[in-house]
C-alpha cells in the first residue's frame, strides 16, 4: 500500500497479517501498555498558549470548536486583530478549520519560517548524532522549498514527521474542489519529489491533477488540495494492515471538507491506503462531496459500495501492473480492508487506468488514468473512459448519458 514502487510478495503479506493477529491478541489481553508523556511538540505547545490567550480582553475560542463558530469569531475581529493572531499563534491559526483561507496561508508561511530556523540550529547542534543533524538538514531543505514564492498551505504542523496541505488554484472562488488523499509513507519529507517520480508524491499528484482539470474544462474555476494532513502508516507494516490510522485520518478529512469555503462541489481522489481512509470517512461527509475516486486501493473497509452510505458517486481504477492486485482482499477481526473496489460485485464505477504504469503512476501527465480523474473532478462525466466496453461506469449519472 505504499505510495511508491515497492512490491511485497503475497507470502510476505500473509505473514504480516499473521503477526498482526498476534499483536492484536497481545494488546487486547493487556500485554502491551501505552505510557502517556507530556508533549513537547511545537503545535501542542502553541495550543496550550492559545488556550491561555485573549484578544480585546476576551478569551480565545476553543481550537476544537466547530468551523462555523470559529468563522463567526474571526468575522467579529478587525483585519489588524486577525493578522495579530496569525502572527502570534501561527501553528494554531494556520490549522484552524473555520479561519479565513488567506489568513491560514499567512499563518502557515510564518510557521514555516520559524520551523526552518529551528532546523537550521539543529543542523549545527553537536549534541545530536550525525544522523540527527542530517535529518535536520533534510527538514530545513523541505521547509525552504515550501516557502517558495506563490505556494499556499492550508495546513502545516512540523511535529513528529509532520503534516501539511497545499492548495493549487483559488480556493475561495473555485466552482469545483478536488482533494488528493495519498497513501502510506506520507509525511513532510515525502510531501514532494523531484525527478521521474515527481508525480508519485502528494504535491506532484495535485499539481498534475490541477493542470489536467484546467485543460479538460478551461472555463471551470478549479482548486486542488494536496492533503498530506494525517498520520499515515510508515511502509508496509502492521499499521498498513489495520484501520486505526485511517479512522483517525477520516476525522481530519471530514473536518477539512466541512470547513471548505463556499458551496463548490468536492471530489476526493484517494490513492492506496488513502482509499481506506476515504472509505471510513465516506458516510459522514457532507453532501457537497459528489465523487469519491480510488486508485490502487487495497479496500475501503466494506464489502459493497452501498455500505459506504454516501450519496457521492464511487469510482475505482487499477492499473494492470499494480502490485496491489496481489494483496488479499479480506477483513478478519479488523485486519485487512475488505473487498476489492474494482471487483464488479463491489458496485463502484470502474474506469480505465490506461497506461498508468504501476502503483505510483496514476497521476502521470498524459495517462488515461489522470484524464479520467480530471474529467471526474470537473464533472465532465461523459468524457470518462470505462474499464470495459459496456460503459457501465456511465449508468445513472448526469452528464454521461448517451455515451
Amino acid at each position: 500500500m505504499t505510495s511508491f514502487d515497492s512490491s511485497p510478495t503475497l507470502t510476505a503479506w500473509r505473514a504480516l497479517l499473521a503477526v498482526a493477529v498476534v499483536f492484536v491478541m497481545l494488546a487486547t489481553t493487556g500485554w502491551t501498555a501505552v505510557r502517556h508523556q507530556p508533549s513537547h511538540e511545537p503545535r501542542d505547545i502553541a495550543l496550550a498558549s492559545w488556550a491561555r490567550g485573549r484578544i480585546a480582553g476576551h478569551p480565545l475560542p476553543d481550537a476544537d470548536a466547530p468551523p462555523y463558530r470559529l468563522a463567526q469569531f474571526f468575522a467579529t475581529l478587525t483585519a489588524a486583530q486577525r493578522t495579530a493572531l496569525a502572527d502570534r499563534y501561527p501553528l494554531v491559526v494556520g490549522n484552524l478549520n473555520g479561519a479565513p483561507v488567506t489568513l491560514r496561508y499567512r499563518a502557515n508561511r510564518r510557521a514555516l519560517v520559524q520551523a526552518r530556523a529551528v532546523e537550521r540550529r539543529r543542523m549545527h547542534d553537536v549534541r545530536l548524532s550525525p544522523d540527527g543533524r542530517a535529518d535536520a538538514l533534510r527538514r530545513m531543505e523541505r521547509f525552504r522549498s515550501m516557502l517558495a514564492h506563490g505556494r499556499h498551505f492550508l495546513a502545516f504542523d512540523p511535529s513528529g514527521k509532520g503534516h501539511a496541505a497545499e492548495v493549487f488554484g483559488d480556493l475561495d472562488k473555485a466552482e469545483r474542489i478536488s482533494v488528493v488523499v495519498p497513501g502510506v509513507d506520507t509525511n513532510l519529507l515525502t510531501l514532494e519529489r523531484t525527478g521521474p517520480k515527481v508525480n508519485a508524491a502528494p504535491v506532484g499528484m495535485a499539481k498534475s491533477l490541477y493542470a489536467a482539470e484546467r485543460a479538460a474544462r478551461p472555463g471551470t474555476r478549479t482548486a486542488v488540495i494536496a492533503w498530506a494532513d494525517y498520520t499515515a502508516p510508515a511502509g508496509i507494516g502492521m499499521d498498513a494492515a489495520l484501520g486505526n490510522l485511517a479512522e483517525r485520518g477520516a476525522v481530519r478529512l471530514k473536518a477539512l471538507v466541512g470547513a471548505l469555503p463556499g458551496t463548490s462541489k468536492v471530489s476526493l481522489f484517494c490513492h492506496s491506503y488513502g482509499s481506506v481512509l476515504c472509505g471510513v470517512a465516506a458516510g459522514e461527509l457532507p453532501s457537497r462531496v459528489t465523487d469519491i475516486a480510488v486508485a490502487g486501493s487495497p479496500g475501503m473497509r466494506v464489502r459493497r459500495a452501498a455500505q459506504l452510505h454516501t450519496s457521492a458517486a464511487v469510482w475505482a481504477m487499477r492499473d494492470r501492473n499494480d502490485w496491489i492486485e496481489d494483496v488479499p482482499n479480506m477483513e478478519v477481526g479488523g485486519l485487512g480492508h475488505g473487498a476489492d473496489p474494482v471487483d464488479r460485485g463491489f458496485g463502484a464505477r470502474v474506469v480505465s487506468a490506461g497506461d498508468a504504469n504501476g502503483h505510483s503512476g496514476y497521476f502521470v501527465p498524459g495517462t488515461e488514468s489522470l484524464s479520467n480523474f480530471a474529467a471526474i473532478g470537473v464533472g465532465a462525466y461523459g468524457s470518462v473512459t470505462c474499464a470495459s466496453a459496456d460503459s457501465a461506469c456511465h449508468k445513472g449519472i448526469s452528464g454521461a448519458e448517451g455515451m
